[in-house]
């Protein structure tokens, strides 16, 4: 095991990748270009940029949360191949600079979410603006995708990115969804070992994983955590430990 510290980028972060550093331990950083709208290729120069600035304080960059997925694919629009296409690219870029892995959510709408969201007045820290002024707009795209169909268009866009993963001996790892709770009837799944396990067997590749997210799944006082560790063992390319309290 290896420990990494997440690391939102210059005038992003409270913390300098120098501060960081001096943490016991922590050999690296997880990071992402946060300002590159989901579907567009992270052009080279920016990797690079991130790159000279982990290679001066001697942190490597090889976790990268999050390459979001576009909402074409996750709704299975006919447009989808052709931003499968550009995460393909992006993944290739990735590699370039030794990126391991791959976080990256498969959830409609919220990447994560908390509260009262299904209106966009519900401005929320972290979220995009450009997000809540689309919300009525994504709503309305996605009333007719159902739990069946959004495994169905997340096993496509495993079909054809996994393999370039394998190419470029990257790992990607999903993140459970967080919440596991529906929110704006909106379809969830990836929120318990059941769902976990479907995934994993849609394309059966240690390329194919899981980010063991502790606080999205134990939320959930009913999923055993330690069991899935024991079953997932080999397939969890990233972990994140941390206390969860339960009301």
């Amino acid at each position: 095991m290896r420990m990494v510290f997440r690391w939102y980028g210059e005038g992003d972060d409270a913390f300098t990748l120098k501060q960081i550093k001096q943490i016991p331990g922590v050999e690296g950083i997880i990071w992402a270009l946060h300002d590159v709208p989901a579907g567009e290729v992270w052009p080279m120069e920016r990797i690079l940029a991130f790159k000279r600035l982990s290679d001066e304080t001697g942190l490597h960059l090889e976790v990268v949360e999050c390459v979001n997925v576009h909402d074409d694919i996750k709704i299975g629009l006919p447009t989808r191949d052709l931003y499968i296409e550009n995460y393909k690219k992006t993944m290739a870029n990735l590699a370039t600079v030794g990126v391991k892995t791959i976080c990256y959510n498969f959830t409609p709408v919220f990447d994560w979410a908390r509260g009262d969201l299904c209106n966009s007045e519900a401005a929320k820290p972290g979220m995009e603006r450009e997000l809540l002024d689309r919300l009525s707009e994504l709503f309305e795209a996605y009333k007719d995708v159902t739990e069946e169909k959004l495994r169905d268009n997340l096993r496509h866009f495993l079909e054809h990115v996994v393999p370039v993963a394998e190419q470029y001996g990257i790992k990607m790892a999903i993140q459970p969804d967080n919440p596991s709770d529906s929110i704006c009837s909106l379809p969830r799944i990836a929120k318990n070992r059941d769902d976990i396990r479907l995934i994993l067997d849609f394309v059966d590749s240690p390329s194919n994983g899981v980010a063991l997210c502790s606080r999205s799944l134990g939320a959930t006082p009913e999923i055993d955590i330690t069991a899935m560790v024991r079953e997932f063992a080999g397939r969890i390319p990233l972990a994140r430990v941390g206390a969860v309290g339960l009301l």
